[in-house]
C-alpha cells in the first residue's frame, strides 16, 4: 500500500515539476537566444533573425535609404562603428555595428543601432540647448560641419550662428570603440548677458526586442549618486507617472537591450538631472541636463559630455569604466551574484582565447570546476559509505520503533551522532553547483562574448537551443516541435547521462526517493531541452565527470560497494 502511494505522489510531483515548469521559467528565466540554424531535409540552414514588422503611429513607416538622403550628413568611420551624422538638428541618428550580424549566415546584414527619426525602429541621440532670451538651435536646424567625416584620427565640428549675436558649436569624436564625445560650446558675442544650458537625448520609437524578465533588466537604465538603477523598465513608464527623474553628480543613463547599449555620459564632475520618459504611443526618451549658465557679453561656456551606442562587451566596459565613467561594467544586469558570475566568466573567456573554441572552453571549464569540487565529492561518499555502512541499524531502529514517530527520530539522531554520520553531507556538491550552474547561465543569456559561437557539427551558436530536433527526425520531417517538445540530441544525452549517474549512485533507502531519481531524468530531459546548448555542454560534461569520478571512490570506498552489492 505505502508503495503505491509513494508512486502516485512521484508521478504526480512529477507532473507537477514538468507542466508547470513553463510557466516558472517564462517569468524568472528568459530564453535562450533564437536558433541561429534550423535542419531542414538533414542540412543546417540558418535561421533568419530579420526585424520584424511594427505598428506604425500617425506617419507612415518611411524607407531608411530614402530618409537618409534627403538630409544633409557627414559619414560616421570607425573599425566598430559605422554610419551619419544628420546636419539637420545635428542628430545621430544612423548607427550600424559592422563587427555583428543579425545571423550566423556570412552574408547577413549588420546590426543597426540607430535609424532616422521616421523610419522602422527609429533609435537616435542628440545634443542641445535650452536658453532664456536666446534663440538655439532646434530639431530643424541646418548646421555647418568643418571637416568630411568623423573618425578616430579627425574630429568633427558643427557650428551655428542664432543670427542675434550668439555662436553655437558642437566638437565631435569618437574613439576606436563605441565612444563619442561632443564638447558643447556657446559664445556670446551680443550686447546682453543670456542664460543656456546644455542637455542630451537618446531617443527610441519602439519596446526593446529582447524581453524584460525577473533575471535580466531591459529598457531605461542608468548610474545615479555611485548606484546602478534597474528600478524602471518601460511597463512603469506604460502604468506609472510618464517621467521618473533622478539628480546626480557623476553617472550615466540611457536604454540597455541584451547586448546593445545606448548611454548618455554627461560631465563627471557636474550635477545633472536625469529623466526617463513616455511619450505617444511607444516613444520613450532618456534626457539629462545641467544648470544654466550665465554669459556676459564676450563670454563663452564649453561642457563635455558623451554618447556609447553600441555593444556591451566586458572588458570595453570595464576599460571604460576604469577610465571613470562609474560602475559602467553594471550596463550588464549581473544580478545578485556579480561577485561570483564575473570570475567565471573571466576564466571561461580566457579558455576561450587560449583554445578558440568556445564549447571545448565550456567543457574545460567544467574539468576545472570538478577538480575544485573534488574534495567535496570524497567527503560526499565517504558520508554516503557510513550510511550504509549503518543501514542494518537504522532498519532495525525502523522496526523497533515503527509505532513511534518522535522516539524514532531521536534514536536515528542518536545514532548519527554515535557513528559521525551526517546525513546532509551529500546535498553540499548539489548546492555547491547551483550557483555555478547558475552563473553559466547567466554568462551564456547575457555576454555578447558568448553570442553565435559554434560549437561542432550541427551546433552553430552555443547561447541557442540545440536545433536538431528528434520529434521531427532531425529535421526530415517538415514542421518544427513546439519548444516544449523540442528534444534536442544534446536534451537526450543530458536525460541519458543523469539516468547512468544515478544508475551509479548508492540506491536510496526511501521508496518514494527512489521513484523520483528514476523519473528525474527525463523530468530534466523537458525541462532543459529549451535552454542554451552551452549550458546543456556543461551538464552533459559534469555528469560523465561525476560518473568517472563516482568509479574511482568506489575503488577508495569498498564498504559501499559492499553494502550496495549485499
Amino acid at each position: 500500500m505505502d508503495d503505491k502511494k509513494n508512486i502516485v505522489l512521484a508521478v504526480l510531483l512529477t507532473a507537477a515539476i514538468l507542466f508547470g515548469w513553463p510557466y516558472i521559467a517564462e517569468h524568472f528565466f528568459p530564453a535562450a537566444n533564437p536558433p541561429a540554424t534550423k535542419i531542414e531535409g538533414g542540412k543546417t540552414t540558418p535561421v533568419s533573425q530579420g526585424v520584424s514588422p511594427v505598428a506604425t503611429g500617425p506617419a507612415a513607416i518611411r524607407d531608411r535609404a530614402q530618409v537618409l538622403k534627403e538630409s544633409p550628413r557627414v559619414p560616421i568611420r570607425t573599425p566598430k562603428l559605422t554610419g551619419s551624422i544628420n546636419l539637420k538638428g545635428a542628430r545621430i541618428d544612423d548607427i550600424v555595428l559592422p563587427t555583428y550580424g543579425e545571423t550566423i549566415a556570412k552574408n547577413s546584414p549588420s546590426i543597426r543601432l540607430y535609424s532616422p527619426s521616421g523610419t522602422q525602429d527609429a533609435f537616435f541621440a542628440g545634443f542641445g540647448w535650452q536658453g532664456e532670451g536666446v534663440k538655439v538651435p532646434d530639431a530643424n536646424t541646418i548646421w555647418t560641419a568643418e571637416g568630411t567625416e568623423l573618425t578616430p584620427a579627425s574630429p568633427l565640428t558643427l557650428r551655428w550662428n542664432n543670427g542675434a549675436g550668439q555662436n553655437f558649436e558642437i566638437r565631435f569624436s569618437v574613439d576606436q570603440n563605441y565612444m563619442i564625445t561632443a564638447q558643447q560650446k556657446v559664445s556670446n558675442s551680443g550686447t546682453g548677458a543670456i542664460a543656456v544650458k546644455s542637455y542630451g537625448y537618446v531617443s527610441r520609437s519602439t519596446l526593446s526586442k529582447d524581453p524584460d524578465t525577473w533575471t535580466i533588466h531591459i529598457g531605461p537604465m542608468g548610474v545615479f549618486n555611485g548606484a546602478a538603477n534597474y528600478d524602471v523598465d518601460y511597463d512603469d513608464l506604460n502604468e506609472g507617472p510618464s517621467t521618473q527623474s533622478f539628480q546626480s553628480t557623476g553617472g550615466w543613463l540611457g536604454f540597455t537591450d541584451k547586448y546593445w547599449l545606448s548611454a548618455l555620459v554627461p560631465d563627471q564632475k557636474t550635477a545633472f538631472e536625469g529623466q526617463f520618459r513616455k511619450g505617444a504611443g511607444t516613444q520613450y526618451q532618456a534626457d539629462y541636463s545641467v544648470a544654466p549658465t550665465v554669459l556676459a557679453p564676450g563670454k563663452a561656456v564649453t561642457q563635455t559630455a558623451r554618447l556609447f551606442v553600441g555593444a556591451k562587451e566586458v572588458k570595453t566596459l570595464e576599460a571604460y569604466q576604469d577610465a571613470g565613467i562609474p560602475l559602467f561594467d553594471r550596463a550588464i544586469d549581473w544580478g545578485w551574484f556579480y561577485w561570483f558570475e564575473k570570475p567565471i566568466f573571466a576564466l571561461l573567456h580566457w579558455l576561450f582565447e587560449h583554445i578558440g573554441n568556445f564549447g571545448v572552453a565550456i567543457i574545460c571549464l567544467t574539468f576545472v570546476v570538478r577538480a575544485l569540487m573534488f574534495p567535496v565529492a570524497q567527503r560526499q561518499f565517504a558520508s554516503m559509505a557510513a550510511m550504509r555502512a549503518v543501514q542494518p541499524k537504522m532498519k532495525a531502529l525502523q522496526e523497533k520503533y515503527k509505532d513511534d514517530k518522535p522516539k524514532l527520530q531521536q534514536e536515528m539522531m542518536e545514532l548519527y551522532k554515535r557513528e559521525k554520520v551526517n546525513p546532509l553531507a551529500g546535498c553540499l556538491p548539489i548546492f555547491i553547483q547551483i550557483p555555478i550552474f547558475f552563473a553559466l547561465y547567466k554568462v551564456l543569456q547575457l555576454t555578447i562574448e558568448m553570442r553565435h559561437q559554434p560549437f561542432v557539427l550541427w551546433i552553430k551558436d552555443l547561447s541557442a537551443p540545440d536545433p536538431l530536433h528528434i520529434l521531427n527526425l532531425f529535421g526530415l520531417l517538415p514542421f518544427t516541435p513546439p519548444s516544449f517538445l523540442a528534444i534536442g540530441v544534446l536534451a537526450l544525452l543530458l536525460g541519458i547521462s543523469m539516468w547512468l549517474q544515478f544508475k551509479l549512485n548508492p540506491a536510496q533507502m526511501d521508496p518514494m526517493q527512489q521513484q523520483i531519481f528514476s523519473i528525474m531524468p527525463w523530468m530534466m530531459m523537458f525541462i532543459m531541452a529549451p535552454f542554451a546548448a552551452g549550458l546543456l555542454v556543461y551538464w552533459i560534461t559534469n555528469n560523465c565527470l561525476s560518473m568517472l569520478q563516482q568509479w574511482w571512490l568506489y575503488k577508495r570506498h569498498p564498504v559501499l560497494s559492499a553494502v550496495e552489492a549485499k
